[in-house]
């Protein structure tokens, strides 16, 4: 979003100094193990992106592509493989009857595909709960996980609520990735989950001659798990080098960031959006307390900014969605228009800078996927 002086618009930003400084315990270790005994892990590519770096003024700009992760076209399948295999544990443990469960619960598409197809691969249901606007192939994909999806007319939020109730039946577990007061103990687990995602950014811009890390992480945000998950490894860091740390939302469902302009989590109304999987009316509780203090900035796009950004990545060789785009998106938006030195300098970037943007989903374009 250009935010020129012609323009009566003004972009939506919030800025915190002293994010940097923030710190927080780490994610646990046993996660990156569990996933890599996974037949079907690998790390995603981490892509370089020189012209961009180019337009930005900076060094190098790399992006994370979770187009293709465990067999599904986002990154969400980190964090539903760790849930419902901790969830499953803690059943046995606690001597649980044996049998199948129904796994429930409400998506904008991704974080539903990826509970279904973990509930098939080991023998158990799938129930998911689907908002309004959804696109209809992210739809079907759900459907040909083998999972039985129950479409809501009503936003995100409204999903999340029906899914709970579902989830209260005798046999059924709700496997949701936000939290609120009393539901924390599962979309923990989901956030632990991503955290594999991070340290692979770690060894593979090692291998690309960065062993300190990036000077800058631009990540996409719903209700703020995969944040909280990037907060999380960026800030748990007791001394060293510590990257500024940008969230980036819709226009349409600015949670978030209207939560970090109030000092406090607040819900909003939403409307449409193609970044449907961000479409998020309220910030998760558990997320809250690392956003606030851990994230240095916040921004929010239009779906014409996420469009372009994934046509650019399209043109790179990156399958991006609109989602995922949004990481680029919002950087652009942050380094151009009025404003934008300030900006720059809040993020703390140079002509030397590393930045990297999360690249969260792939496109229906995407060779590997069947959406």
């Amino acid at each position: 979003m250009s935010d020129d002086a012609s323009s009566f618009h003004t972009l939506p930003w919030f800025v915190r100094p002293d994010a940097r400084a923030w710190r927080c315990e780490p994610a646990p270790a046993e996660v990156r193990v569990f996933h890599s005994s996974l037949p079907d892990y690998a790390p995603t590519p981490l892509t370089e992106l020189p012209s961009t770096a180019t337009e930005w003024g900076v060094g190098r700009v790399f992006v994370k592509d979770e187009s293709w992760r465990l067999g599904l076209p986002a990154f969400k399948a980190l964090g539903a493989s760790w849930a419902v295999h901790r969830t499953l544990a803690e059943r046995t443990a606690n001597g649980a009857e044996h049998g199948p469960i129904t796994l429930v619960t409400a998506t904008d598409g991704n974080h539903g595909r990826a509970v279904a197809r973990m509930a098939t691969r080991l023998g158990q249901n799938a129930h998911v709960f689907v908002p309004q606007g959804v696109h209809p192939q992210a739809v079907a994909a759900i459907v040909a996980e083998q999972a039985k999806v129950t479409e809501v007319s009503g936003p995100y939020d409204e999903a999340v609520r029906l899914a709970a109730e579902a989830a209260a039946a005798p046999g059924a577990v709700l496997v949701q990735d936000t939290a609120w007061p009393g539901y924390e103990q599962i979309p923990g687990w989901i956030v632990e989950g991503y955290s594999t995602l991070c340290a692979e950014i770690d060894e593979q811009l090692a291998a690309k001659g960065v062993p300190e890390g990036p000077d800058l992480v631009s990540v996409p945000v719903g209700v703020g798990s995969l944040a909280q998950a990037v907060v999380t490894h960026y800030r748990s860091r007791p001394f060293g080098h510590a990257p500024a740390l940008l969230s980036v939302e819709p226009e349409a469902a600015p949670c978030v960031l209207e939560s970090l302009t109030c000092g406090a989590p607040v819900s909003v109304t939403t409307t449409e959006t193609t970044m449907a999987g961000l479409n998020c009316g309220t910030p998760s509780t558990i997320a809250w307390p690392h956003l606030r203090g851990g994230l240095d900035a916040a921004v929010a796009v239009s779906d014409a900014d996420s469009a372009r950004a994934a046509g650019d990545l399209a043109a790179a060789g990156v399958s991006s969605g609109p989602c995922g785009a949004a990481a680029l998106a919002g950087l652009r938006a942050a380094l151009t228009g009025v404003g934008a030195e300030e900006r720059r300098a809040a993020l703390g970037l140079g002509p030397t800078s590393v930045v990297v943007l999360l690249s969260t989903e792939g496109t229906a374009a995407n060779p590997h996927s069947s959406h």
